[in-house]
């Protein structure tokens, strides 16, 4: 067992964690931040990505103790905080999401593109930003008006 300190979504967390635990399980099952979403578990559908020192990441690729000293940001996060406001809305405006499993990965992963990208409505740019991100419902077109719809604003 190994003690650990980090900042999630603005409070300081201190705990004892295993060493292999991943962040996600230790998001999702110590923290209760169930917006985390597990899919693959090997990093490459998405589900899972959250903000670690600003960067995305995917959390199941992570252990909880290599995230020691950090600063986290989950979905939670960034919707508490109304970060994500205009998009959650552009998200129900376009019928961006069905089933939502990949919703909470995909827009902490748009939020990065809006934020760095120079042009925000390049759906070509948006669609090579999200290529991390699986969704097996929309066909992701309506993702990509959400997104070109709030860059363009």
């Amino acid at each position: 067992m190994k003690p650990i300190t980090l900042t999630i979504n603005g409070e300081t967390i201190r705990a004892t964690v295993p060493p292999r635990l991943h962040l996600a399980d230790f998001l999702r099952d110590q923290c209760g931040l169930t917006g985390t979403h597990l899919g693959c578990e090997h990093g490459v559908c998405g589900a899972c990505t959250i903000r670690l020192d600003g960067a995305i990441v995917r959390s199941c690729l992570v252990l909880a103790v290599q995230a020691d000293d950090t600063i986290i940001e989950t979905i939670e996060g960034v919707t508490d905080s109304g970060e994500a406001r205009a998009l959650q809305a552009a998200f129900a405006a376009r019928n961006a999401l069905q089933c939502g499993y990949c919703t909470p990965g995909m827009v902490i992963t748009a939020l990065d593109f809006l934020a760095t990208a120079p042009d925000p409505c390049d759906r070509s740019a948006i669609r090579a930003h999200l290529s991390g991100n699986y969704c097996r419902c929309t066909g992701y077109e309506a993702i990509i008006d959400a997104i070109a719809m709030v860059g363009g604003q």
